[in-house]
Parts: structure tokens; C-alpha cells; sequence
């Protein structure tokens, strides 16, 4: 059994696992910001980041966004930029996951299709930075500065499986209420728009939003996830309140499946969902 919701739970001993892979990543990036003569200071600016965002990414805190490479190009030159992409490249999804989250981890990455029906946080694999940490900042109990950065980037790093697998399929169906909840605020609520409507225009991504009002509805059982392995196997997730477990048995995966089939039928089609995400998105 493996516990909580996606890499949330925290317990004195499911620590994060620390992340050598982005500590190299930091020191490259310091060694050839230094190598250029740069301080953090004068580095930051260049590439559209504070300071602080390049500090913390020099000490492996920060998982670093896609677009610092071709910024960096600008600044450090062509042949240092590639050594700074070799070492993004090695960059791992794991990076600080709890271990009881790592077999579904693992799952998720081998998968071929991934189905996700979520009513309570918008899926983990959708959420942009600020409604990352809007979640954590506001988890009981508290976790410190030091858990809520490790959770981040395990999480951005976690969203890398969408463009590096273009050959799985990743479904997702949403509650309305989620986008409706403003959970953090107007600009989170902005970003989170615009960040899912910039992920349902990945040609394997399909974003269903679940109506407000829906008399037919067969998500009384709350979220699950599915995942179909490469030997065309499913296997079930469900969690709730700092318990969750695989679910492996063929006859409870198939009424899981069923469910799922359902709810496809009665959100809104992907067309129809982008209509609305775009119409909310206007009206902020």
C-alpha cells in the first residue's frame, strides 16, 4: 500500500529523497555563471529571473524552468549552454518524492494511457507553480520551507511526462467547482487557466471539465486514477485523506474503468471545455 494524495503527505519517515541530480545541475550552472564572470546579480537579469530564483537554483532547491537554456544561450554562449542542457537532461522525475509515492511514480512513467478524474485539487501533473504552492501553504499539518520547495519541484518535475511521452495518452476530467474555488486567489486562479489551456493544446492531452450542474453523475466515489501498462494491463489509484492504495484486482480495475467511461460521457466535450476555460480565463 502506498499513502496519500500524490506526493503530499509528509511523515518523519517518508523524508523527500534529496535530489543529486539537481544539485549538479546548480553547480553546473554556478560554475559557468563564474566562468563568465557573473555574479547572481548581474546573471539574473539576463536570463528574466531574481536573483533569489538563481540562487536557489545554483543550490538545488529550485527545479529550473525549460526556458532558462535558450535565455542562458544569450548570456553564456553556445558551447557552455550545451553542457548546462546535457546537464537538464539528467534531470530525474523522482526528485524529491516521498518513497511510499514512488511505485505509482513509476507506474505513471511506464504508462501508455493515464486517466485521472479529480473533484477535490486540480491533477497534479496540471498544476502550475503558484497552484502548487497554494496547496502546500495551505496543508495540515504545516510542513517547513525547506518540504514545500522539495515538493514543488518533484511535482514541476513530475509534469515533464507530458512532452517527454508523446506517445502516451493523458486524459483528465475536472470538476468545475475546482476552477470555480479561486483557490490562492484571482492570479493563481489566472495562471491555472492559462496553464490548462496551454496543456490541452498538447495533441495527447485531453482536458474534460465536469459541469456545476449534472444530474447524471458517477464520481460519488471521488477521484481515481488509471494507468494502462504497456502490456495493456490497468491498474487503479485511489486516495483520501493521508491513505491511498494500488488497486490491481481485475473485477475492482474494470468497474473502475466502467466509472470512468461514464464520466467521459457526461463532462463536457474537450471543445466545449476549452470554450469554458477560455470563457473563464475572459472573465477574470
Amino acid at each position: 500500500m502506498v499513502t496519500a494524495r500524490d506526493d503530499m503527505r509528509m511523515t518523519k519517515d517518508s523524508e523527500p529523497e534529496t535530489s543529486e541530480s539537481l544539485k549538479t545541475f546548480g553547480a553546473v550552472l554556478k560554475a559557468l555563471r563564474d566562468e563568465a564572470g557573473l555574479t547572481q546579480e548581474q546573471f539574473a537579469p539576463r536570463v528574466r529571473y531574481s536573483a533569489t530564483y538563481v540562487a536557489k537554483m545554483e543550490q538545488g532547491r529550485r527545479f529550473p524552468p525549460k526556458e532558462l537554456i535558450p535565455r542562458a544561450e544569450e548570456v553564456l554562449g553556445a558551447p557552455a549552454v550545451r553542457v548546462l542542457g546535457a546537464a537538464y537532461r539528467t534531470l530525474t522525475r523522482k526528485v524529491g518524492l516521498a518513497s511510499w509515492f514512488l511505485r505509482w511514480a513509476g507506474i505513471e512513467e511506464e504508462a501508455v494511457s493515464l486517466l485521472t478524474y479529480e473533484c477535490a485539487v486540480i491533477p497534479g501533473l496540471l498544476q502550475p507553480e503558484p497552484y502548487i504552492r497554494a496547496i502546500f501553504e495551505r496543508r495540515i499539518p504545516h510542513i517547513s520551507p525547506k518540504q514545500l520547495e522539495q515538493q514543488v519541484v518533484a511535482r514541476l518535475a513530475r509534469q515533464r511526462l507530458l512532452k517527454e511521452r508523446p506517445n502516451a495518452s493523458f486524459c483528465f476530467i475536472v470538476e468545475q467547482s475546482l476552477l470555480e474555488r479561486d483557490l490562492g486567489g484571482p492570479e493563481v486562479t489566472r495562471i491555472l487557466l492559462d496553464n490548462l489551456l496551454e496543456q490541452q493544446c498538447l495533441w495527447n492531452v485531453e482536458i474534460q471539465v465536469m459541469s456545476m450542474r449534472q444530474k447524471d453523475h458517477f464520481g460519488a466515489d471521488g477521484p481515481m486514477y488509471l494507468a494502462e501498462t504497456e502490456d495493456n494491463r490497468w491498474i487503479g489509484y485511489v486516495e483520501a485523506h493521508d491513505t491511498s492504495v494500488l488497486v490491481t484486482d481485475p473485477k475492482a480495475v474494470s468497474a473502475m474503468v466502467q466509472r470512468y467511461g461514464k464520466l467521459r460521457s457526461q463532462a463536457l466535450s474537450p471543445q466545449d471545455s476549452t470554450s469554458l476555460l477560455e470563457r473563464m480565463r475572459g472573465a477574470l
